[in-house]
């Protein structure tokens, strides 16, 4: 790289030596010397801070107004319910239509702000119905009684002959699309649905290991099911039991899709292959958090 910028320098003082005539440097004829090379450190004693071994851990951290922390992300619960907040039905979805790139990348450094352009382009919808998840969630976990809809859910459940355990059951958003994350490695495709509510994804296939491996570092647990038509937009689908069977790899397992009239469809679902790893990142909530606890 320096040699490249070293060609590139020497090329334009042959242009202007030129009188402005593109020039390359190897067309002209000068006899290059190596003057004495004496470094300066006044200039960086100025200008540059070195803080090394002088740190002042009483001083708080001053962020700057676009640089926010990250939400708490809370542990996986023993039992899931998650309301479809998108249904797509494209064949691929691409990490460009989970998060815009282009405009949003000013705010990389704010995950509130950033998450707030969540499939802005393709379902623009999206973003208000998971907020609304996102606020009975943290509202249960505040211990506010739970909305009449939420409770609704739990009756169909249990007329069903399901037994629900709401103080152990995470409540969150969720979407579904045939074969999503196509595209770009960018992992706010998946963190952006994360602080958004998102506690879980459903697809027919993942486009990219590397998008299911950013679900899964934000603790959305990469559920694939063969026949999405049981639920559909605004459906509520419950998933008793996940914590364990995330926890042991197990291959498949029954989640329960709830209608806005109470019918309660029974359908398979998977979470594929999970390392160790995997499992124990999605139980913690995160990546992030596995960190924390070890």
């Amino acid at each position: 790289m320096s040699a490249d910028a070293l060609m590139d320098v020497r090329s334009f003082a042959a242009t202007v030596a030129n009188g402005g005539k593109l020039t390359a440097a190897t067309d002209m004829d000068v006899t290059y010397t190596k003057p004495d090379y004496h470094f300066e450190k006044a200039i960086y004693e100025k200008r540059v801070y070195n803080g090394w071994g002088k740190a002042e851990p009483e001083t708080e951290l001053k962020y700057g107004p676009n640089i926010k922390d990250w939400p708490e992300m809370p542990a996986l619960t023993d039992d899931l319910l998650v309301k479809v907040c998108s249904y797509i039905t494209d064949p691929v979805t691409t990490t460009d239509e989970l998060i815009p790139s282009g405009e949003t990348s000013s705010y990389r450094s704010n995950p509130e702000r950033l998450s707030e352009f969540a499939l802005s382009r393709r379902d623009p919808e999206y973003v208000g119905r998971s907020k609304e998840m996102r606020q009975i969630e943290r509202d249960r976990e505040s211990g506010k009684a739970l909305p009449e809809e939420i409770m609704k859910v739990y009756e169909a459940l249990k007329q069903a002959g399901l037994t629900v355990d709401p103080e152990n059951t995470d409540i969150g958003s969720t979407i579904f699309a045939n074969m999503p994350g196509d595209g770009s490695a960018r992992e706010q495709a998946a963190s952006c649905q994360r602080v958004m509510g998102a506690s879980a994804n459903f697809a027919k296939q993942y486009a990219t290991k590397r998008y299911r491996s950013n679900c899964i570092n934000w603790g959305m647990t990469p559920f694939l099911v063969e026949n999405p038509e049981v639920f559909e937009l605004g459906d509520y689908i419950f998933v008793p039991g996940l914590r364990k069977a995330v926890l042991e790899n197990t291959p498949e397992f029954n989640a329960y899709a709830v209608k806005p009239d109470g019918t309660v469809t029974v359908f398979p679902v998977s979470c594929g292959e999970l390392t160790l790893l995997e499992r124990q990142i999605i139980a913690d909530g995160c990546l992030i958090n596995y960190y924390r606890n070890n």
